[in-house]
């Protein structure tokens, strides 16, 4: 039965399904991402990870819970109803078979379809012989060049190392089962083969990650990421801004991810492993040690800021190089069966020199001060149908106690609504700590986000949230305890051929005067609207963006943008170009570009210009896939962009970036895709 259900569900399909608007994820990932999530480097990480899994596929037959959750359009009440519908299904044998699922909307089936395969069937819990992995390995070779058309300052006289970035990257992946990689790479202005970086690139990075053997069910070797709860003290892999919280409802899941990303922060060094204790129970321990970058005091006997730019490209970026020990440990212990879950994580840290990052403004009186340190956490929840309820409580050797709590409900399948309360003290602190906050870090601040999305009709997505916040400690240009309030609405449709997309942001953010006498407020408006039109062949988007500022001074920009993308058998072409105009840097104004493999870039424009962009894509053969990106910035109301030796004598700035990635795995097995199917059914 489930078979003709299917096919009927496949022969309707494919009569619209290549009409259908289908938005990619990197352009869902450049909707929902906003100012806050650009400065943060959020979306950079989450973007990372999502083109990795991108090029190596999820299995829908054997992956896991904490995979799928990985997916951040995903909520767990969509997780679970997918993993509940794998088990009475017993093998999913297509795709299509998503339309089944109750909680799944045709806009996430259509994303999913990016990320997701159905594999032949392979002997579980066990490693694959060597034969397997040799025929049914995935292998790649990505190299990318930058080469700018103008010179910075700093390559005429500063910098070590020529004006070139360029980046090397070897990936193996079988399945989701093994995956091996190493990466290279060189930002411009550091040496290569030359100086202190005699063996080549300044950052190296391998990971080797195994899956699903016996009761282990993940191993991590080299470097890697963590994720645990809601992340209140242990979460360098992404997180969550307001929107993607709204949309995934704050899934949180505990996973072990590979580090293939070329920052050089953030990461863990060393080994994790998630066993499998049965009847619900799982326990992930860790270890790692690394250097890190950080400013030492007078005498190098205490640090007094931890670096994560990654840049060593002048003789004092070099002093401050990989200067510093940091060793890390801990474990996670977990629960999880019938949507109730329950976790504890514990780790301490430690460095080879005393933290002195509480030393100068007011600001920074409660940042780490130490050489040893400990945090603890008890995370926990439940999911259903409807219900969704988390939450993290946590503490250290700062001696306060942090929460953030959660419940979402829907009401029906076009309503749901949440609700998110965090308490930060500003004595709390987590070195690792990444979660939901409006400062920008997980401590001094207090708040309640509550939002929503609805379905007016069909095809239609009205999601809206207010998010109020108190901050007990002076902040970086606040003098004193202060405010911030924020809204958000944004109203998307999707038709066959077009869609629309319409949102205003209203935030208030309290600073100090001029004098520093008093605080005022000061309102940030920013808007945009956007229509797209998509075809076989043709893509078109116009976009407005719009932002004014009010408060002691005021400011106001807005820029104007369209892309024409053309698209036949293996060649794919994309220009774009657009107009901005602001007042100064307040107003600036973000624009998501679509660009190379493993690459997100998210930039803002402020002043008066022109941003140009072209995009070649040539699929030369099946292994062979090359890629070219030319971009240009032109500013009218300048003849010197940037300063110190960054300066650039000149009113533009141009770059030919050039990308080739070789895929040279030596047997593929036919895999299928919805889309696929669907036109098979045809």
């Amino acid at each position: 039965m489930r078979y003709y259900i299917t096919l009927l569900i496949c022969l309707y399909l494919s009569l619209d399904l290549s009409a259908q608007s289908n938005e990619s994820w990197q352009e869902y990932l450049g909707r929902i991402g906003q100012v806050e999530d650009v400065d943060r480097g959020q979306l950079e990480q989450l973007y990372d990870d999502l083109d990795e899994t991108y090029q190596t596929k999820i299995d829908i037959n054997t992956c896991t819970r904490e995979e799928l959750l990985q997916l951040p359009f995903l909520s767990e009440q969509q997780v679970m109803d997918i993993m509940e519908y794998r088990y009475k299904a017993g093998r999913i044998q297509s795709l299509m078979e998503l339309y089944l699922v109750p909680s799944l909307e045709r806009t996430d089936i259509l994303r999913l379809n990016s990320f997701l395969i159905v594999s032949p069937e392979a002997e579980a819990d066990t490693l694959p012989s060597l034969r397997n992995l040799l025929m049914y390995g995935k292998q790649e070779v990505t190299a990318d060049f930058n080469l700018p058309f103008y010179e910075r300052q700093g390559d005429k006289d500063g910098y070590l190392g020529y004006k070139y970035k360029h980046w090397l990257r070897y990936s193996f992946n079988y399945r989701q089962q093994v995956k091996f990689g190493l990466v290279g790479s060189q930002d411009a202005g550091e040496p290569f083969f030359a100086g202190q970086n005699k063996a080549g690139y300044d950052y190296y990075s391998f990971y080797l990650l195994i899956r699903d053997v016996h009761r282990l069910k993940t191993i991590a070797i080299g470097r890697y990421r963590l994720r645990f709860g809601m992340g209140l003290i242990l979460n360098n892999s992404y997180g969550f801004g307001k929107l993607t919280t709204l949309n995934n409802l704050y899934a949180s899941s505990s996973a072990i991810t590979a580090n293939s990303s070329r920052s050089e922060s953030l990461y863990l060094q060393g080994a994790a492993a998630c066993i499998d204790l049965g009847r619900g129970f799982s326990f992930t321990p860790f270890i790692s040690y690394r250097k890190i970058d950080a400013t030492l005091d007078k005498d190098s006997s205490s640090v007094v800021t931890i670096l994560t730019s990654g840049y060593h490209r002048t003789k004092s970026e070099m002093q401050r190089r990989r200067n510093t020990d940091e060793f890390l440990a801990g474990g996670n212990l977990h629960f999880f069966s019938n949507g109730f879950h329950v976790g504890a994580t514990a780790f301490y840290t430690t460095f080879n020199r005393e933290l002195k990052l509480n030393s100068g403004p007011t600001y920074r009186h409660w940042y780490p001060n130490g050489k040893s340190f400990w945090n603890t956490s008890i995370d926990y929840g439940y999911v259903s149908n409807r219900l969704n309820i988390k939450g993290e409580t946590a503490t250290g050797n700062c001696h306060e106690v942090a929460t953030i709590n959660t419940i979402s409900y829907s009401l029906n399948s076009q309503l749901s609504l949440m609700a998110l309360q965090r308490y930060y003290p500003y004595r709390y602190f987590s070195l690792y700590a990444e979660s939901f906050s409006e400062g920008g870090t997980t401590n001094d601040e207090s708040g309640v986000f509550v939002g929503g999305k609805w379905t007016p009709w069909r095809n239609a997505e009205l999601q809206l949230y207010t998010d109020i916040s108190y901050f007990a400690w002076p902040k970086y240009g606040v003098s004193t305890s202060s405010h911030r309030w924020d809204d958000f609405i944004q109203l998307a449709t999707t038709g066959k051929t077009w869609s629309f997309l319409a949102r205003y942001r209203l935030k208030m953010k309290e600073n100090d005067n001029s004098d520093k006498t008093a605080l005022i407020k000061s309102y940030t408006h920013r808007g945009r609207i956007a229509t797209s039109y998509s075809s076989k062949v043709w893509m078109w988007k116009a976009q407005t963006d719009m932002s004014y500022v009010s408060g002691e001074t005021n400011s106001f920009g807005y820029m104007l943008s369209t892309s024409l993308c053309w698209q036949w058998r293996w060649l794919k072409i994309t220009g774009s170009g657009g107009y901005f105009h602001t007042d100064d840097y307040q107003s600036r104004v973000y624009s998501f570009e679509p660009g190379m493999l493993y690459s997100f870039y998210f930039p803002s424009f402020s002043g008066k210009g022109f941003r140009g962009t072209l995009n070649v894509r040539a699929k030369v053969s099946k292994q062979l896939l090359l890629v070219a990106k030319l971009a240009t910035t032109h500013y009218f109301d300048r003849d010197v962009i940037s300063s110190g030796l960054q300066q650039i004598d000149s009113s533009s700035q141009t770059n030919l970036e050039l990308q080739l990635k070789w895929n040279f795995t030596t047997y593929k097995p036919k895999l299928e895709t919805a889309s696929q199917h669907a036109h098979a059914g045809h």
